[in-house]
């Protein structure tokens, strides 16, 4: 059993509201259980606390006491807590060990003496309760994010932990990859494990969770049972910040983008060594235009931004652009890219230094604009605060803003929703709209299916480093022609 009793944590190093106060929580063997809120609510400082990275990694003053299995963690060393609990965090990258996934998920076992005829079979079992053969023996580096997530998930797992604690583990994953996820939380609980997931996407976990912890503004609002959790209408949950329990469904929309001009991506490939990744003849983008771009975990999609962006250097192609050409090496002049994993592009001591960063001048007009931008995204009492300190979605809404603030003509986000709550989403989306009327071109990748809808002029759907389908996301969404794109949305519904 997991007790927090009367617990209260303040970092050192963020804001008092980040903390979290007056935690009482018990949990039961065998429970699989969800902690959701709103961002920046607590819910990854309690799976800190729980696993112990806080107060070790994530220092801060901590009153109360945390007990595993009936012992006060604070007399355990991280090592001994490793082997009751295994954590899958939120930015998979920050808990990997090795280059090639096969040796990532060996890793642990062979840490703590296991024999390699049981790594073997464990690497064996876990990656085929995955769907993740395919995975095995793949340079770390070369994967994408949900890719990334599989490996995390698999190599916590071979440890065989009683109690597993995932943040945000859907975050980068497809609905194909989802579906594997909530799979592989179904066997774990059958076989009686404890599951704890700090999660802002609920829908897959109706079917497997026993309770759902509210969170808002570092307290346990709400302890449901899961039946009582369904009963809660679908504006309420909106209120409370959380996302919706069902499936996403589409309505007909009308497109009103009637922008003539394009930017005109010419036979542009990439390549990993010898094997051509990625083949596109031509891509076809109005100016203005937000373009979603889908496809499963692997599929390119990542790649295809980092092209657009510049960040890979071995690209072919040409874009024609107001009637000039321009080659692949110089496409950074033209665009700015929101990654997946911010806290690759956050660099300064505080929020509004970060903004500043991306405009041309350091000015007091600077920083009046980079003021703007930041209440735009509900940030502006983080002004002085370090973005590294931020939660992760958080740390989303800083890397928009910078990317706003750089003035580039094309801007690239890769997943800009997936840490966040619903109303944070909404106004991503609001500002995302907002910024067409700048004449900015958005290209944005996402597995939010709902928000690709809202939010997209134009879709396309990529696999195997291919275009397979693009149109509006009437086209796409509600009268796909080709069948990968139809089997991938239907597991939507």
């Amino acid at each position: 059993m997991i007790a927090l009793k009367n617990i209260s944590f303040e970092y050192n190093s963020i804001e008092r509201s980040a903390g979290v106060y007056d935690i009482n929580l018990e949990i039961l063997p065998g429970q699989v259980v969800i902690l959701c809120g709103a961002s920046g609510c607590g819910k990854t400082t309690i799976t800190r606390l729980i696993n112990g990275l806080s107060p070790a990694y994530y220092p801060g003053e901590l009153k109360g006491r945390i007990l595993i299995d009936g012992i006060d963690s604070s007399e355990l060393t991280l090592y001994e807590l490793s082997q009751k609990i295994g954590s899958v965090f939120q930015n998979p990258r920050s808990q990997f060990f090795s280059v090639d996934s096969t040796s990532e998920i060996a890793f642990g076992c062979e840490n703590t003496g296991v024999s390699r005829e049981e790594i073997y079979k464990r690497i064996g079992r876990i990656t085929k309760d995955l769907n993740m053969e395919y995975l095995l023996d793949r340079d770390i580096f070369a994967l994408s994010g949900g890719e990334k997530q599989k490996i995390a998930c698999a190599s916590v797992a071979a440890m065989l932990p009683e109690i597993f604690i995932l943040d945000e583990p859907s975050s980068n994953l497809d609905l194909r990859t989802i579906s594997d996820l909530k799979e592989v939380i179904r066997n774990w609980k059958k076989q009686g494990k404890t599951v704890i997931i700090a999660e802002h996407r609920l829908y897959y976990l109706m079917e497997l969770a026993d309770r759902v912890i509210y969170m808002k503004d570092g307290r346990i609002v709400n302890d449901l049972s899961i039946d009582e959790f369904k009963k809660i209408e679908e504006t309420q949950l909106h209120q409370m910040g959380l996302r919706s329990v069902c499936p996403v469904k589409f309505e007909e929309r009308n497109d009103e983008n009637s922008n003539k001009n394009n930017f005109s991506f010419n036979n542009i490939s990439f390549s990993y060594g010898k094997r051509k990744f990625i083949d596109i003849p031509d891509i076809t983008v109005p100016y203005g235009a937000i373009v979603g771009v889908l496809g499963y975990n692997g599929a390119g999609k990542s790649t295809l931004a980092k092209m657009i962006c510049g960040l890979e250097k071995r690209v072919k192609g040409s874009l024609n652009y107001k009637s000039g050409i321009i080659m692949a090496k110089d496409w950074k002049n033209l665009s700015y890219m929101v990654m997946q994993d911010v806290n690759h592009q956050l660099f300064t001591e505080s929020v509004l230094d970060e903004v500043i960063l991306s405009m041309e001048e350091d000015d007091e007009i600077s920083k009046e604009n980079a003021k703007k931008i930041l209440k735009e995204l509900n940030l502006e009492m983080f002004c002085d605060v370090h973005p590294l300190s931020l939660s992760g979605g958080q740390k989303q809404r800083v890397a928009i803003g910078s990317a706003i603030a750089s003035d580039k003509e094309i801007l690239i986000f890769d997943e800009p929703t997936s840490a966040l709550d619903p109303e944070m989403v909404g106004e991503v989306l609001n500002v995302i709209r907002s910024l067409t009327k700048t004449g900015m071109t958005m290209v944005i990748v996402t597995h939010e299916m709902g928000f690709a809808r809202e939010v997209s002029d134009r879709v396309f759907f990529i696999d195997e480093g291919i275009v397979m389908e693009k149109g509006s996301p009437d086209d796409i969404f509600n009268n796909a022609k080709v069948d990968r794109t139809k089997n991938f949305l239907a597991k939507i519904l």
